[in-house]
Order: structure tokens, then C-alpha cells, then sequence
């Protein structure tokens, strides 16, 4: 039995790490399918709208989606052409101009019509110049000479520079008005496209090197966002779109998400009162078509300021053989399906910006949008013409990016948890299968309905049926498994969210009920079904109800008109099956395939016959347990072992903070042998100017704080020991005995002595560095700088040698984007969300906000990956003045990178308990439930009075109890964002259940409790919370008789005194005061303090007072703790209004 749980055990871990590396491969090549068969479809709309004249018929075109087949006798050259249209449409707004040059010669190839008069190439007083304005510009022009000097120079620059989108905006004016322009610069297959556009006088110019200085712009927004907790995604996105609301003033803001079938949703909106909500709403792919999410991918900021002014045509030399290609244009113009859209919606203005991650498991390649994804969008609309500057529209796009990072690590951690929870299902399915009969995998709780969300499930087994939830019936499963055998007999199974697209020839009769489907063969004619509903069912739009008397014309593109599209569309489709979760049903199909077999066949007969029927599970013998405890010895010893001999000083210190370890490395820095320092205290040997702070380290650290990258000074021993202190930058982690009670502390440290040294040097000379930048000494660590644009201005030879790129190659040339880029021109950086967090720790450096540190991982010239701690600190000149920023590399050593991996495994262990925790509240609200029902039966029979009143308090008690196991989240209550329920109830009721609870503990430690009030409080009807009255009272309660002496004569007094205060003539408040009242010496001081002050290792006792101290401030009362010689109190003060 024990072989069977350990090969399906194993069976579960190598199919999951199967299904991990070809998912992103089966997901890709299903997304590859879906956006060529969306992108027809498009064309087909597209086609249909540029013929219909402004009478579109948007309703009848979209049912195109229900049934893409139809598409398929679209020819490929319509396909062709819609695509040329939207990437090379040759027209652009009219908010700027453009310009088309070639890369080499810089010569004129294209012009937007409206470039003679924004750049006023002619007096406006002479319009009839047309000869002078062809000789001012022409095909062939130097496009430096429309230009000041200063701009010419930087467009030569530009043309030169690897990425040119770097260097936007550059700041040029024209030669003949002396206009300013910002020219923007993307390259494209012919040469170099420049849009221009112009300048506001009243703001302040910002240069090509301005690139870090609008990052300032997004500061407070960029930090509101990294400073959110984990795990919420809905609040992520809420935090964006009003910070982005507060940048760009736009009217509405959204967040919009692309779901796997491309369909879209608006998860996140921030929008002035007067306009009507779309939060909630879905849309049909074709809202967003395929080429335009691609223009999103090469355009960052896709900005329209008025939909309704005409375009400007782009006149271009004939000898290009097809139109300009506008896709990375500022200016491109929208297409007429897409205005149109706009008009209907009342939107004039807009900002659109792609949120992309990284794909799973891809590596990055030479094209960078290779490796990223589309997620969605952040869209703003605005009711009438808007510009946004471009300083300010490249603040948002480093926003957006930054929140690319961030919902990356959120979108990777849900998938994380989904995927667990799944794995823990399969466990208890394997455990149901070797354990019991088979047939419980359906019958039983938890059953395969669990495994994923479904609405129905159904097992077909030797022609006999067992169904749970919504089902067809067994009529029609035997007919589909028949249809399955005929047709698809070949594969294992089949997955689709439309039984109808998927060719089954009665999914009409199933009716909405039963629309998508996932099956398994587990034999030859056996299956496994998994059904779900139609998707409307599961779209709920989250805005303002339609008003009856608006009607919506379902012939035009609204959004309102395109959610009831969307929802017709859906009605014979169901919610897609996700990749993790095909991979979980195809796990459980290895697995029930392998317990099908043979002996587990025969044990599955039976149980057809006699469901009760049970299998023996064999008990681990005590030579297992013996053979467990040898292992774990042996591996301890080379544990110890390998501490011992590590290349980086480790040092332990105990309870009392006397050493108690101090390997060889240690001993050979500081020069003092291991068997000197045992039993030393820590103190005595640290050097005297850090004495200080190592005893705040060590109080914190035996407190189960765990300081990180800290510094250490020590005293030098033996023939060092006139030489100055040694540093060491320790982490300190805390050891804990099996009751998680800290014990000591381990020190995990690094050598930086020399690196100390330099940075102190590099503070007294106050930038006098060059003699230590080129000491070829293997202490010192690599360094590089820059300047305040950006600009490398030194690059040592620790730098060189690490990297494999020579100074001379490094200095002059841009940090980020040439030295450090994603594509390969310098030192290629792992992924965008690297450089973006470069880009973050540089930002905050120049605008002197301290040292930031982070983990920075880069490829050298030989393709090597280099992972480095990258400290980043503010460069100042002679003055004071930050002039730029100046970077140290922290390589880790291997023995360091495995200690470190040491403490990320203690940390898991931590993560681990959690679970088990919030495992625990899960089971236990089984029982609650129980309890329930057993309740309500005893109700409902003949009770006396006293039985009725008993009834009554194991009630209060249950409804406590079912309270405190849904508290999801604990930090709710620390912060004091618990919502408090609101009820009418009995106080005297209350506090017979919170005296029940106390019995037990009262009578196993021999104190007697009592409760004195008045007889007013057992007739007392408050309104408020009764259950976290309950609970916190209880809690206080039991920590007096916990720590009561054990005498003859101990006990305990519980008082409640009511003072009732009138406001007005109908309400009422009762002040009471709870006065829990027992002996000497009362509860320790150090529980008072964990009461009082929140800590990370505090005990189990100070956690429930903690916790119920803060239910009794979210009640809006104050609890105190006085202690006396003879006797201590805990004393209550909370207001209640009184019942009417």
C-alpha cells in the first residue's frame, strides 16, 4: 500500500513538472491559432464597415465570433490588405508633423502635408509660395537644415545611436521661427521617421537627457504602488488608474484585461461623477482587434487627442515601394471603425498604454517583444480634445511598465496558489484511491469537482453512471461518450467550451445547462466528464443598470451595445478551461489509468458491488523511523560540516548571546582560534564604536527579528591585532527550538572590509577616485558611474574583467540602453522587468534618496549569466551637488549564495506553517456546520426552559466559533479595517457564553470563577457586535485563570458596570466598564508589552491579546491592565447603544 501512495505520488510530481515545461508551448500554439483566426474576422468587420457608408450593423457583423468557420472563404489578399491599412495608413493627427528621412544621408523621404506650416517654412502673409516651399523642402533635404544648429547636431546623434528611442524627447527649433519641438524618433524598414511636436512656451523644455529627470514626475506614483501588500491584484489596479487620473487629468481611466479566449474586461476604473460606469462590462475580441494590440506592443503610449478632426496625409518620394510603415508613430491617426467608436461613446480624447509581463518559461530573444505578452491595457478617455505633453506621457509609460513588474509577481503568485491547491486535491485523491474505493473520487467529499471549477461532473464505468451536480442526463453522457468513441476515439480525451462549435450534434438539446465540456478516458470505453454552464451566467456587468428609457442602438459600436453582444455571443459558450487546469485532469488520467489496472480493477468491481468496502493501510514500522532518524543525522553532520568549511565567516551566538559558533573562516579573518571564542559573550569581542549597536541587534534578533545586510565591527586577535576592526555586513537568522521559541541567533556574513575601505576613502577625497578605480587590487569590488544624463563616466577594472567589456569601449556611452540593454549591444540584461528596476534604483539615486540596493542579473560578452547585488548611491561633485550616481557589484560567493538558500528554505518553513494553519480553519469548519444543523433539530423539539436557555449559549459559543474561522486575513484587524456586524442582542446572553467557555480551563487548574453585575444587565438589549464581544472578553478571561497561581482559594471576579447617557429623547448609549479582576503576581510583563506593541516573534499568548486589544479599538473602546500588589485587573471600557 505504501509502494502504490509513493508511485502515485511520484506520478502527480513528474506530470506536473511535465505540464510545466510544455504548457507555455500548447498555450502558444492556441493563442497563435485563436489571434489568425481573430485577425480574419477583423478584416471581415473592417471590410464590412469601409462599405457600409456610416450604416453599420454591428450586432449581425460580430456574430462572427460564434462561428469563425464562416470567415474561412475570406481570401488571404483581403487579409494582406487590412493589415497594410492599419500599419501603413499614410495618414497622421494633426497635433504634429512628421518627417521620414534616410538613416545614412539624413535626406527627406516623407512628410506629413501640414509640416510647412507648423514648422512655418513660408510667410503666412505670402500663400501662394509654392515653388519656395518646394525648394525649402523637398524629396533629397537635409533634414538638419530645417533646424538651429543645436537640434541638427542632435538628430546627427540620434541617427548614429543603436536605439534611438533612448534619446526621445530631443529638443529642436525651428531654423525659420525658432519654434521649439520635441522630435520624437522610431527607425523603421526605410530610414528614420521624426515626429514633431511643438512645445508649450509655458513649460520648461525637457532634453534628450530628460529621459530620467520625467521618471521624477512618476515618483509618488511609483512608490505608492510598490509599497501596496501582495496578493491583491484588484487593488493593484485601483491604485494605478486613479494615480494615473491624478497625472493626466483624463475624465476616465480603466484598466482593461484580456482574458485567454481574447475577449475583454474593464477590472479597474477611476472616472468623474457625471459619466456612467463601465466597471464590470465585457467585450467581444473584436473590440480591440489583433493588429491594433500589435501596434500597442511597438507603441508604448498610444495617444488621440481629438477623434474628430480630420487627418493630414503623408506625401512620400516615389521610389518607396509601399507606404510609410506608422506603427511606432506618436502621431499615427486612427482608423475610421475605430473613430467612429469613440464618437458613439462620447469620447473625443485618448491615452491608450499596453500592460505587458513576460511569458512563462521564455527565454529572452533577440526580439524583445518576443518574450512579452499583452495582458491589457490602461485606456483614459475624455469628453472633449486633450494633449498630454510627451515628458509626461513617457512618466506613465515608466508607471505602467513598473506595474508590469509588479502584477507579474502577482499574477505568478496566484498561479502559484491555484496550482498548490490543485496538487493538494490530487494528494487526496490518490489517498481516496489507495485508501478507499475508487468511486469515491465522485461520490465523496472532496471529489474531482474540486479539482476544478465546474458546474457538473459525471463517471461512465462499466456502463454504469454516478453524477454530481448539473449534469445531462444518463442518457445523453452515454450518447456523448458514443460520439466521443466515433469520432475523436483516437485521442484520450477532449476539452472545448462549446460543444456546439465542437461538432456534437445535440448540444442543443443540452440547452445553456451544459455547454462546455472536459473529458478523460480513464479505460477503453470509460470516461471521466467535467461540464460547465454557459459563460453569461458568470459575466455580471459591476456599473449603473440601464435605464429603461435609454435604448442602446445595437447597430452601433457602444460599449453597452457591444457587453450585450458579448453576452449573446457567449450564451452557447462556456468559461474556457486554463491550461493549469487541463494539466491537473490530465494528471488525475495518468493516475486513475495506472489504479484502473489489474488488482486496482478488481478492487473497483467490488466496490461497484458493495461500496463499503474498505483496503488496509499499513503503519510505518519502527525500523522506518530508525532509518529516518540515521539520515537525518547524517545529513545534519554534513551540514555542520560544510558550515565549518564554508569560504564566508558563519557565527552562531545562544540565548544568553555568548558564542556558541565561529567557524574557520571567522577565525581566520579576525585572527581569534574557535575554541578561544566559544563561550565568549558576542560583545566582547566586537570593536568598542559598535558595541552599542550590537546589542540593540542581538535584543531584536532573540526577539525574532532577523536583520538584514547589516555591518559588523570586530576586533583583530593574535599577530593582527594592532591592525583597525574588521567589517563584516551579516544576516542575522534567528534558530528556534520545535516550539518556535528563539534559542539563538546565526550570522550568515560577507568580508567587506576592502570595499569598506574604499567607500570610506572615496568619502574623504570627495571624488578624487581615479587611483582606486584603476588599482588592479582583486579586492575591490567592480564600479561603474554616471553622469546626471545618464551617461557611463567610469567603468574600473574590476568592471572590466567582470563584464568583459573594456573601459574604453564602456565610458561615453549611455547607461541603460547601450551598456546595460535588453536586445545585445553591451552587457545584456535577463528581461524588461530588469531594466526596468535598473531604471527605478538609477532614478532614485540621481534624485538623492539614499543608497538602493537590489538583485541585479546580466550576461557578460561570453553569454555568461552574472548574478550581482548592485548597490546604487548618490555621486556628488565639489559643491554638494548630486551629479549623477555611482553603482558597486556585490558578486556572492557560492558558499554565501548556499547559506543564503539555507534561509529562504527556513523562511518556506514559516510560509509552510501558515498553510497549515489556514488548512486547519478549513477542516474545521466542517464540524462547524455540523453543529449547525444538530442545533437547529434540537430547536425544533420540545425544550424546558432551562434546556432552551443552555441551547442559547451553545449557540452564542458556535456562531463565535464559525466567526473567528472565516477571519481570512488577521492584518485586517491589526489595521483596524475589520467591518463589524451590527445586531441586536442580550448582554446578559454574552456573558453566560463567555463564561462557558472558561469552565473547562477553570476546573483543570482549580480556580473558581465568578461573575457579579447587576440584575439590569441580564435584561439589557444593546445593538452591536455580540460575537467579537464574546471573543475578546473570553480571551482576557482566560489568560487570568492561565496564569493564576494554583492554590486552595484562588479566583476570579468578572464586574459589569452599566452608565447609561441619553442624546435626545429616543436614543440612548450604555457606557460599560468590564472589570476582570485576579490574584497577584497577574499576567507577565513581557505578554502586557506583546499586548500593547506588535512583534514578529511575539508568543501565542501576546498574538490573542494583541489581537483582541485591537477588536477592542475597533469597537471604538480602550482596554487597560493594572497591576497591584495583591491583585491585578483587566479593565474594559466599551459603549453600546442601547435597544429601543
Amino acid at each position: 500500500m505504501r509502494e502504490g501512495k509513493e508511485k502515485l505520488g511520484s506520478e502527480i510530481s513528474s506530470r506536473a513538472t511535465h505540464s510545466s515545461n510544455s504548457r507555455s508551448e500548447s498555450a502558444s500554439s492556441r493563442h497563435d491559432g485563436r489571434v489568425k483566426a481573430q485577425t480574419t474576422i477583423d478584416a471581415t468587420l473592417h471590410a464590412a464597415f469601409e462599405k457600409s457608408d456610416r450604416h453599420f450593423d454591428y450586432s449581425s457583423c460580430i456574430d462572427f465570433n460564434v462561428s469563425p468557420s464562416t470567415t474561412s472563404s475570406v481570401p488571404t489578399s483581403a487579409v494582406s490588405a487590412y493589415l497594410q491599412k492599419m500599419q501603413r495608413g499614410s495618414l497622421v493627427q494633426s497635433f504634429g508633423c512628421l518627417i521620414a528621412v534616410d538613416e545614412k544621408s539624413l535626406g527627406v523621404l516623407a512628410y506629413s502635408d501640414n509640416v510647412h506650416e507648423m514648422l512655418e517654412l513660408a510667410p503666412h502673409s505670402v500663400p501662394t509660395m509654392d515653388m519656395e516651399q518646394q525648394e525649402r523642402l523637398s524629396f533629397g533635404t537635409d533634414v538638419r537644415s530645417l533646424f538651429k544648429s543645436s537640434g541638427a547636431a542632435a538628430l546627427q546623434k540620434a541617427a548614429n545611436f543603436p536605439d534611438v528611442s533612448l534619446l526621445n524627447p530631443l529638443l529642436v527649433h525651428s531654423k525659420t521661427s525658432g519654434k521649439p519641438f520635441y522630435a520624437i524618433l522610431h527607425r523603421i524598414d526605410v530610414g528614420l521617421v521624426i515626429d514633431l511636436e511643438p512645445v508649450n512656451p509655458a513649460d520648461t523644455p525637457v532634453t534628450a537627457a530628460g529621459a530620467l529627470k520625467s521618471y521624477k514626475l512618476a515618483a509618488k506614483s511609483i512608490s505608492k504602488l510598490q509599497s501596496l501588500p501582495s496578493g491583491n491584484i484588484p487593488l493593484l489596479c485601483d491604485v494605478l488608474v486613479r494615480e494615473v487620473s491624478e497625472l493626466t487629468g483624463y475624465d476616465r481611466v480603466m484598466v482593461y484585461k484580456f482574458h485567454e479566449d481574447e475577449h475583454g474586461e474593464v477590472i479597474a476604473e477611476c472616472h468623474k461623477p457625471d459619466l456612467v460606469p463601465y466597471l464590470g462590462l465585457h467585450y467581444p475580441a473584436t473590440d480591440i482587434p489583433q493588429a491594433s494590440r500589435f501596434l500597442f506592443m511597438k507603441n508604448k503610449v498610444r495617444m488621440i487627442c481629438n477623434c474628430l478632426a480630420p487627418s493630414v496625409m503623408v506625401v512620400q518620394e516615389g521610389t518607396l515601394a509601399q507606404p510609410l510603415s506608422l506603427g511606432g508613430s506618436t502621431l499615427r491617426a486612427p482608423h475610421g471603425c475605430h473613430a467612429q467608436y469613440m464618437a458613439n461613446m462620447g469620447s473625443i480624447a485618448s491615452l491608450v498604454m499596453p500592460v505587458t509581463i513576460n511569458k512563462e518559461d521564455e527565454e529572452v530573444k533577440s526580439d524583445p517583444l518576443s518574450g512579452r505578452r499583452l495582458w491589457g491595457l490602461v485606456v483614459c478617455h475624455h469628453t472633449s480634445p486633450r494633449f498630454i505633453p510627451f515628458p509626461l506621457r513617457y512618466a506613465c509609460e515608466f508607471l505602467v511598465q513598473v506595474f508590469g513588474v509588479q502584477l507579474k509577481k502577482e499574477v505568478e503568485l496566484a498561479a502559484q496558489t491555484k496550482e498548490k491547491q490543485i496538487l493538494q486535491i490530487q494528494t487526496l485523491l490518490c489517498e481516496m484511491l489507495v485508501r478507499e474505493s475508487p468511486v469515491g473520487i465522485i461520490t465523496q467529499s472532496p471529489n474531482v469537482m474540486d479539482l476544478v471549477k465546474c458546474d457538473g461532473a459525471a463517471l461512465y464505468y462499466m456502463d454504469k453512471f454516478w453524477l454530481v451536480g448539473v449534469t445531462p442526463t444518463e442518457e445523453q453522457i452515454s450518447h456523448i461518450a458514443q460520439w466521443l468513441l466515433d469520432y475523436h476515439g483516437s485521442s484520450s480525451g477532449l476539452s472545448t467550451d462549446s460543444l456546439m462549435e465542437a461538432g456534437y450534434p445535440c448540444a442543443t438539446e443540452l440547452g445553456d445547462a451544459v455547454c462546455g465540456m472536459a473529458s478523460i478516458r480513464i479505460s477503453s470505453k470509460d470516461f471521466i466528464f467535467w461540464f460547465r454552464s454557459h459563460g453569461a451566467k458568470e459575466i455580471k456587468w459591476g456599473g449603473a443598470k440601464h435605464d429603461p428609457v435609454d435604448k442602446d442602438d445595437g447597430r452601433k459600436m457602444h460599449p453597452r451595445s457591444s457587453f450585450k453582444a458579448f453576452l449573446e455571443v457567449v450564451r452557447w459558450r462556456s468559461v474556457p478551461w486554463e491550461d493549469m487546469e487541463m494539466d491537473a485532469i490530465h494528471s488525475l488520467q495518468l493516475i486513475l489509468r495506472r489504479s484502473f489496472q489489474d488488482d486496482s480493477v478488481k478492487n473497483l468491481k467490488m466496490a461497484v458491488k458493495a461500496d463499503d468496502c474498505k483496503m488496509i493501510v499499513r503503519l510505518p514500522e519502527d525500523d522506518e523511523a530508525l532509518e529516518n532518524v540515521v539520515e537525518l543525522q547524517t545529513v545534519t553532520r554534513e551540514m555542520v560540516h560544510l558550515i565549518e568549511t564554508a569560504a564566508v565567516p558563519i557565527f552562531a551566538v545562544d540565548a544568553s548571546a555568548h558564542i556558541n559558533g565561529w567557524n574557520g573562516k571567522t577565525a581566520e579573518i579576525t585572527g581569534l582560534p574557535s575554541e578561544q571564542a566559544i563561550g565568549l559573550p558576542l560583545i566582547n569581542v566586537i570593536a568598542d564604536e559598535a558595541v552599542d549597536f550590537v546589542k540593540k541587534m542581538l535584543l531584536l534578533g532573540l526577539q525574532g527579528i532577523e536583520e538584514k545586510n547589516v555591518e559588523m565591527r570586530f576586533k583583530m586577535y593574535g599577530s593582527q591585532e594592532k591592525n583597525d576592526p574588521v567589517v563584516f555586513v551579516v544576516n542575522a537568522c534567528c534558530t528556534r527550538d520545535i516550539d518556535k521559541n528563539v534559542i539563538g541567533i546565526c550570522f550568515v556574513g560577507h568580508d567587506v572590509t576592502a570595499q569598506k575601505m574604499i567607500l570610506d576613502k572615496y568619502t574623504k577625497l570627495q571624488g578624487d577616485y581615479a587611483g582606486i578605480m584603476h588599482n588592479p587590487c582583486p579586492l575591490i569590488p567592480p564600479v561603474f558611474m554616471m553622469n546626471e544624463h545618464g551617461v557611463c563616466v567610469e567603468w574600473n577594472d574590476a568592471m572590466e574583467k567582470l563584464s568583459g567589456l573594456s573601459r574604453e569601449a564602456a565610458i561615453g556611452q549611455m547607461l541603460v540602453g547601450e551598456l546595460f540593454a535588453v536586445e545585445r549591444f553591451g552587457c545584456r540584461v535577463k528581461d524588461h522587468d530588469t531594466m526596468t528596476r535598473l531604471r527605478i534604483v538609477l532614478n532614485r539615486s540621481i534624485a538623492g534618496e539614499g543608497p538602493e540596493k537590489f538583485l541585479f542579473e546580466f550576461f557578460d560578452h561570453e553569454n555568461n549569466c552574472i548574478e550581482a547585488l548592485l548597490s546604487a548611491n548618490p555621486r556628488t561633485d565639489s559643491k554638494g551637488m548630486i551629479s549623477g550616481a555611482v553603482c558597486f557589484l556585490r558578486v556572492a560567493s557560492p558558499e554565501l549564495q548556499f547559506a543564503l538558500q539555507m534561509q529562504k528554505f527556513s523562511e518556506q518553513a514559516a510560509v509552510n506553517s501558515m498553510k497549515t494553519l489556514s488548512y486547519l480553519k478549513t477542516q474545521v469548519k466542517s464540524p462547524v456546520s455540523g453543529l449547525a444543523i444538530t442545533r437547529h433539530l434540537m430547536e425544533s423539539s420540545g425544550l424546558s426552559s432551562k434546556q432552551k436557555l443552555l441551547l442559547r449559549t451553545r449557540s452564542l459559543c458556535e456562531e463565535q466559533l464559525a466567526k473567528i474561522v472565516n477571519d481570512s486575513d488577521v492584518s485586517n484587524i491589526e489595521e483596524s479595517y475589520l467591518e463589524l456586524d451590527t445586531v441586536e442582542f442580550n448582554l446578559g446572553e454574552a456573558l453566560d457564553a463567555v463564561m462557558s467557555q472558561i469552565m473547562t480551563l477553570s476546573h483543570e487548574r482549580g480556580v473558581q470563577v465568578t461573575h457579579n453585575s447587576p440584575c439590569e444587565v441580564y435584561s439589557m438589549y444593546l445593538i452591536g457586535d455580540n460575537l467579537r464581544l464574546q471573543q475578546l472578553l473570553a480571551d482576557f478571561l482566560s489568560n487570568a485563570v492561565h496564569f493564576t497561581p494554583i492554590a486552595e482559594g484562588s479566583s476570579i471576579l468578572l464586574t459589569v458596570l452599566p452608565r447609561r447617557e441619553r442624546f435626545g429623547e429616543k436614543v440612548q448609549v450604555v457606557h460599560l466598564e468590564f472589570r476582570i479582576t485576579h490574584p497577584a503576581p497577574g499576567i507577565p510583563q513581557d505578554l502586557i508589552q506583546e499586548m500593547f506593541h506588535h512583534s514578529p516573534g511575539m508568543s501565542r499568548e501576546g498574538l490573542g491579546l494583541y489581537i483582541s486589544r485591537k477588536l477592542v479599538r475597533i469597537m471604538n473602546g480602550t482596554v487597560q491592565y493594572l497591576r497591584g500588589e495583591e491583585a491585578s485587573s483587566f479593565i474594559v471600557l466599551i459603549e453600546f447603544p442601547l435597544a429601543p
